[in-house]
C-alpha cells in the first residue's frame, strides 16, 4: 500500500519538486535571454562577413557572383544611387536587401529585414576608396524560424514539463523497484506470528543493503524463537519442578493432620525448603534476563572466595589456593551466588574433596573450582547450563538442586563481562572475569 508518507511518494515528490524548479526556472530564463543572445550573434556574423567583403573589393571586381565569406551566402554590393553592383547567387536579380545606409559618420548599420519566407539580420558596411567606387557591402544571415516564432515560450515550457513527467515517472519506478524487495520483506514479516515464529523471510540475490537487512531480520527471528521455545521449555520445566515438592509437601501436611512423626515434620519442612530455593532461583534468573542494572566495585576475588568457603559448611573438605592482588569489578552478591552454586555443585557430585583455585593469566582473573568425582562427558558439557538440566548417572533429585545453579553462574558471569567454562578430564568448573 503507497500513501502519501511513503519513501516512494516522497522520493518522487522531491524529484519533481527540485528538479523541477530548476527546469521552468532554465526554461524561463532562456526564453528571456537567448532571443537577444542569438541575434546578436547572428548579428556579429554579418558584421564580419561584411567589412571582409570591403575589404576584398578594394582591388577585386566580381565578375561572378560573391562567392560566401565566412559562411555567409547572401551578400551584395550596392552603390550609392541604390544600385546592386554585385550579389551572391542567392540574391542575384533581387533588389537591394534593404534600404538602411550608413549615416552621421557611422561607417556600420544594423538593421532587420523580414520577408514572406523569413527574417534576415543585416549589416552593411561603407567603403568609398573601391573598384566600384563609394559603395555599402551588404551581408545577411537567416534567423533561426524560432527566434521570432510565438511558440517558443510554450515549447520551452512544454518541453520542460514533458521531461519533468519522465523524471517523476522514472523515480516512481526506480524507486519501485529499489524497494519491492523491501516490500516483501514488510509482507513476510506480517504473516509471522507469536504462535509460529518458525517462518523466514525471503533474502534477495542482490548482495546488497536490502540482502543485508533480510539477512539481518532472520537472524532476529532466529534469536527471538530461541527466546520464546527457551521461556516456553522453561516456563513448563518450572511448572514440573514446582509440583513435586508442593505435592509432597500437601502430602505430608495431610498426614499431619493424622499425627504422624517428626521424621515426617522434618521431611515436610526440607520440601518446603526445596520449594522456596527453586522459586529464589526462578526470581534471580528473571532479575538476570530483565538485564537490570547492578551496583559494582572493586573486589579481591581471593579474599571473597576465602570468605564464602569459612562460613559456607560443605560435605567435603575444601582446599582453597588463592593468589594474593587478583581484583575483579562485580557485585558482591552476585559473584558469591556464582561461588556458591560452584562449590554446591562440587560439593554434591565429588568423592572426596574439593579445590578452589585463584590467579590471574593476563587481563583475566580466574577461578577454578575442581572436585574428583565422576566427572562431566565433553559432548554433554553445555547441556548442563540448560535450566533445569540433569545428566543421567551423575545428575539426580535423589541428590538435590534444581538445575538452575549453573545455568544462573552462567548468567551472572556473562552479566560481569565473563565467562563460565568445564574443563579438564575432572569436572573443572572455570569462571573468567576481565581483571581490574
Amino acid at each position: 500500500m503507497v500513501h502519501g508518507r511513503s519513501i516512494r511518494a516522497r522520493m518522487t515528490l522531491a524529484t519533481v519538486a527540485s528538479f523541477g524548479v530548476l527546469l521552468l526556472g532554465g526554461a524561463a530564463l532562456l526564453s528571456a535571454t537567448w532571443p537577444s543572445r542569438a541575434r546578436a550573434d547572428l548579428v556579429a556574423q554579418a558584421a564580419t562577413a561584411s567589412r571582409h567583403l570591403t575589404t576584398i573589393i578594394d582591388t577585386q571586381r566580381f565578375e561572378d557572383p560573391i562567392p560566401p565569406t565566412g559562411g555567409i551566402g547572401l551578400l551584395q554590393i550596392v552603390d550609392y544611387k541604390g544600385r546592386v553592383v554585385a550579389a551572391s547567387a542567392g540574391l542575384l536579380g533581387e533588389p537591394p536587401i534593404t534600404r538602411a545606409r550608413p549615416t552621421g559618420g557611422d561607417s556600420q548599420v544594423e538593421t532587420r529585414e523580414c520577408r514572406p519566407e523569413g527574417c534576415l539580420a543585416v549589416v552593411g558596411t561603407s567603403n568609398r576608396a573601391t573598384v566600384y567606387g563609394p559603395v555599402v557591402a551588404y551581408a545577411a544571415v537567416r534567423e533561426p524560424f524560432l527566434l521570432h516564432s510565438p511558440y517558443l515560450r510554450v515549447m520551452l515550457f512544454g518541453s520542460s514539463a514533458l521531461l519533468l513527467a519522465l523524471m517523476a515517472w522514472g523515480t516512481w519506478y526506480g524507486v519501485g523497484r529499489v524497494l519491492a524487495p523491501v516490500e516483501q520483506i514488510r509482507q513476510g514479516l506480517q504473516r509471522i506470528s507469536a504462535e509460529d515464529l518458525s517462518s523466514r523471510v525471503a533474502v534477495p540475490d542482490s548482495r546488497d543493503e536490502v540482502a543485508e537487512l533480510a539477512a539481518t531480520v532472520n537472524e532476529t527471528l532466529d534469536r527471538l524463537e530461541d527466546a520464546v521455545e527457551r521461556h516456553r521449555r522453561f516456563v513448563s520445566d518450572a511448572s514440573h519442578e514446582l509440583r513435586t515438592p508442593i505435592a509432597g509437601l500437601m502430602v505430608r501436611l495431610e498426614d499431619g493432620l493424622h499425627e504422624r512423626g517428626e521424621d515426617d515434620w522434618r521431611a515436610a519442612l526440607a520440601d518446603a525448603q526445596r520449594l522456596a530455593d527453586i522459586v529464589q532461583d526462578l526470581l534471580l534468573m528473571a532479575r538476570l534476563d530483565a538485564r537490570a542494572p547492578v551496583k559494582k566495585k572493586r573486589l579481591d576475588l581471593g579474599r571473597l572466595v576465602e570468605d564464602e568457603v569459612a562460613r559456607r559448611p560443605s560435605r567435603l573438605p575444601v582446599t582453597v589456593r588463592a593468589e594474593p592482588g587478583v581484583h575483579v569489578r562485580g557485585n558482591r552478591l552476585r559473584l558469591a551466588r556464582v561461588l556458591t552454586n560452584l562449590l554446591s555443585n562440587a560439593d554434591r557430585y565429588g568423592d572426596s574433596k574439593v579445590e578452589v583455585h585463584v590467579r590471574g593469566s593476563g587481563d583475566e582473573a580466574v577461578l577454578e573450582v575442581v572436585d574428583d568425582g565422576p566427572g562431566i562427558p565433553e559432548e554433554k558439557r553445555e547441556q548442563v547450563f540448560e535450566r533445569f538440566t540433569r545428566l543421567d548417572g551423575t545428575r539426580s533429585r535423589d541428590l538435590g538442586g534444581s538445575g538452575l545453579g549453573l545455568p544462573i553462574a552462567r548468567d551472572i558471569a556473562r552479566e560481569h563481562g565473563g565467562e563460565l567454562t568445564i574443563e579438564g578430564p575432572q569436572t573443572r568448573l572455570v569462571l573468567r572475569l576481565p581483571r581490574d
